[in-house]
C-alpha cells in the first residue's frame, strides 16, 4: 500500500464535504479478494483503511454504497466483459458475498455492478441527485479498473470525486500507481485515508431534503431506509437523547439554529423536516 507521501498532488482544492458525499465500497467481494493472499499486503491495510473511512463516515451522516457484480449472470448480461474476463463471479457464486468484515449494514445500499464503472446500468446518479449530493469517496478494488473507471464517469456527470489511495488495492504497486496518477490528473483528487477522515469530522450541515433526513436518520438507528417513513416518530423508531444531540451538534456546525426541544416536540420526520426548512431558509 502506498504511504501517504507518495500519493500524487491535487490539481483542485476539492475537499469531502459530509453534507454533499455519498462513500461508495467498490466490488469488495470475496470473490475478488481472493485474488490476494489475505494475509499479505495490501490486504490488511485495505480493510483497515477502508473501515476508517466508512466510520467516518457514519459518525458524519454520510451515506454508504456498495457495487457486487450478481452470482449468476448469462453471457449476454456480461456483454463485452465475456471475453475480456470470462464467467467472473458466476464461475464461484459462492464467493460473491461482500467480506464479511466490511459487509453491509441493514441501512447501507448495496446496487449490483454491471460494467466497469457504477454508473452504469444502476440508479447511483439518480439516488445522490435525490440526497441532493454531488461528491463521490471511493474506496475498494480494483484501482486501474472499475475504480478508476468509476471516478472518471463520475467527473463526467459533474460530481467531484475522490479516490482514497490507500483504501484501494490493484494487481500491483504499477498499476495502483497509474491509477492514481490518472485520476489526479485528470477527473479527482487522490487523498490519503487520514486526510479523508480529517475531511469528513469538520464541518456539517442540515439535511437538504426530507429523503436525504429519512437516511441519515435510518443510518443513525440501523434501520432500512423503508422501515422510517415520514410520517413516524424517531424516538419511536429508537432514537434517543445522546444521538440526537450528536445530530444537532452535526446540523448546526454552519451556524443553522436548531434546538433539542423543537424538535421533541414535534410528532414525526415530516414536522421534523418543516422545521429544519425553515431554519434552512431563515
Amino acid at each position: 500500500m502506498p504511504p501517504a507521501e507518495a500519493l500524487p498532488p491535487a490539481r483542485v482544492d476539492w475537499r469531502p464535504d459530509p453534507a454533499r458525499a455519498v462513500l461508495l465500497l467498490h466490488d469488495l467481494q470475496d470473490y475478488f479478494l481472493d485474488f490476494y493472499d489475505r494475509t499479505q499486503a495490501p490486504l490488511p491495510e485495505l480493510v483497515a483503511n477502508v473501515r476508517r473511512v466508512r466510520d467516518a463516515c457514519d459518525a458524519a451522516g454520510v451515506p454508504v454504497v456498495y457495487t457486487a457484480q450478481p452470482p449468476v449472470q448469462s453471457p449476454q448480461q456480461r456483454g463485452l466483459l465475456q471475453p475480456w474476463w470470462g464467467p467472473g463471479v458466476t464461475a464461484r457464486p459462492e464467493r460473491a458475498a461482500i467480506a464479511e468484515a466490511l459487509a453491509p449494514r441493514p441501512f447501507d445500499t448495496v446496487l449490483d455492478k454491471w460494467r466497469y464503472s457504477a454508473f452504469v446500468s444502476s440508479d447511483l446518479r439518480a439516488r445522490m441527485e435525490a440526497l441532493g449530493r454531488d461528491q463521490l469517496i471511493v474506496c475498494g478494488v480494483y484501482a486501474h479498473i472499475g475504480v478508476q473507471a468509476t471516478v472518471c464517469d463520475a467527473f463526467m456527470q459533474d460530481i467531484q470525486a475522490f479516490l482514497v489511495g490507500d483504501a484501494v488495492a490493484d494487481f500491483s504497486l504499477q498499476e495502483h500507481r497509474q491509477a492514481m496518477d490518472y485520476v489526479a490528473g485528470r477527473c479527482g483528487v487522490v487523498l490519503p485515508t487520514g486526510a479523508c477522515v480529517q475531511a469528513l469530522a469538520t464541518g456539517g450541515r442540515p439535511p437538504l431534503n426530507l429523503l436525504a433526513l429519512r437516511t441519515e436518520l435510518a443510518q443513525v438507528l440501523e434501520l432500512p431506509l423503508a422501515a422510517l417513513a415520514e410520517q413516524d416518530n424517531p424516538f419511536e423508531a429508537g432514537l434517543d437523547s445522546i444521538r440526537l444531540m450528536a445530530l444537532l451538534e452535526r446540523w448546526t456546525a454552519d451556524g443553522t439554529q436548531l434546538g433539542f426541544v423543537e424538535l421533541a416536540e414535534r410528532e414525526n420526520l415530516a414536522q421534523w423536516w418543516q422545521l429544519i426548512e425553515s431554519r434552512r431558509a431563515a
